[in-house]
């Protein structure tokens, strides 16, 4: 009887298999007149499915022209309503035409799933009315996002600390940063907040509170050679960004040169998060494969996904000097029971000068083999070529850099695996090279 299990087994996956298939088709067929008129029509020009309706509760207006003017529409997937059960980021695919440039593809955010939208129309009912529901737009004006009105000059710490990981600890020069360098606005340029308008004002200072990723994009841009994809504008509840690439996970299974570059680049990124000449200090504190990209062209690692970043001022925290200022500050290794799981304490990267965080992030949930992600373990550099398993020189910093067993080790695994990759990735160029010449 037992052997007659697999055959049981068998036909039940290949009936649940049918009834999936004949399911998804009459939903479609539920769903034809729907189907032909999600083809038809640009959503992207509706002002209620975009949420202009909402503002000044929304993230901007600069780019309301170009979806009222149809020159950004859902690729194919994405114009299908009934599979946005399935799109629980609210991240879309799009492309974006202008009349000299031609098209080009561009990622459409709503910077939180329906649920957390709504919770914070009903937060902002709350602290108006009292009530869960109400007109938005009125309690807007009755909200902390408009009594710092047009008479308060600065935006000050005092006022936003803590609203998110942007501001857990800002610094003036920080929110003087954020606000000359505020996109949604004509006239950006100045750090004075009473130079934006009313909607202007309360439209930033709810992008800080709910998801201040498009402030973080603003304020450190790729083209000044931040590690960023590109912020573009806004409309209603709607950001668009640069489309980097494939996510890193696509590159799993890359050849292994490949991904000697991918992990030199990632041990990159963390060190200029961590020390620039801007003194500043970018600590990510959500790491998984999902939120970085590769270029396609330039194969360029890019963090697509910016809403949990925390940015310290080394700047101020030398002026004020808190108590262990200077002491290296170490981030503990923490086994856990889910992925892409990291241990930090915000208040020590907020008061100290050199913190090992980024490092540590990268390390553990990128390219080491306590790295997990969709099943799988063994991190980015999986399986390394036999001649370099054997030297065990690879293994040894990578572990250092993740659960180090010498005190202040990960600094310095960090050092010299970067240098490490630097010589890998050098060398298979060089193997490359000399390949295509022969």
């Amino acid at each position: 009887m037992l052997r007659f299990l697999p055959l049981k087994l068998g036909r039940l996956y290949r009936c649940l298999k049918l009834l999936f298939v004949v399911g998804l088709f009459v939903i479609l067929l539920m769903n034809t007149h729907n189907l032909f008129a999600s083809f038809q029509k640009n959503e992207l020009t509706d002002r209620r499915f975009i949420n202009l309706n909402k503002c000044p509760a929304c993230f901007g207006t600069s780019w309301c022209r170009k979806f009222m003017n149809g020159q950004v529409s859902f690729e194919t997937w994405g114009r299908l309503r009934f599979l946005d059960v399935f799109n629980v980021k609210n991240v879309y695919f799009a492309q974006y035409g202008e009349p000299r440039e031609g098209t080009r593809r561009v990622v459409l955010k709503r910077l939180g799933s329906n649920q957390e939208l709504a919770e914070i129309d009903q937060k902002i009912c709350k602290r108006a009315t009292g009530r869960p529901r109400c007109d938005l737009i009125q309690a807007m004006y009755k909200t902390e996002f408009a009594r710092i009105n047009g008479d308060v000059r600065l935006l000050t710490p005092e006022v936003v600390e803590g609203w998110s990981d942007l501001v857990h600890c800002p610094s003036q020069r920080l929110l003087d940063r954020v606000v000359r360098r505020y996109a949604e606005t004509k006239d950006s340029g100045s750090f004075l907040l009473k130079n934006l308008k009313d909607t202007e004002r309360m439209q930033l200072l709810m992008t800080l509170a709910f998801n201040p990723e498009p402030l973080v994009l603003q304020s450190f841009p790729s083209d000044e050679g931040w590690p960023f994809a590109k912020y573009l504008g806004a409309c209603g509840r709607v950001v668009a960004v640069n489309y980097v690439g494939e996510e890193l996970w696509s590159f799993y299974n890359a050849p292994w040169e490949k991904r000697v570059d991918l992990a030199r680049q990632l041990m990159d990124i963390a060190e200029q998060l961590t020390n620039n000449d801007f003194e500043f200090a970018l600590y990510l504190l959500d790491v998984s494969f999902d939120n970085f990209a590769v270029g396609p062209r330039d194969g360029k690692v890019i963090v697509v996904d910016a809403e949990n970043v925390l940015v310290a001022d080394k700047r101020l925290i030398k002026q004020n000097k808190p108590e262990s200022y200077d002491v290296w500050y170490e981030s503990r290794f923490e086994d856990c029971d889910r992925e892409a799981c990291l241990s930090f304490s915000k208040d020590s990267l907020c008061s100290r000068v050199t913190v090992d965080h980024n490092y540590y992030a990268v390390c553990q949930n990128l390219l080491s083999r306590y790295a997990t992600w969709r099943g799988t373990t063994g991190g980015l550099l999986h399986d390394p070529p036999a001649h370099i398993a054997k030297d065990g020189q690879l293994e040894a910093l990578l572990d250092e850099c993740t659960k180090p067993k010498k005190r202040y080790g990960r600094f310095q695994a960090a050092k010299e695996l970067r240098e490490y990759l630097t010589q890998l990735a050098a060398a298979s160029y060089s193997a490359t090279a000399r390949n295509q010449r022969d």
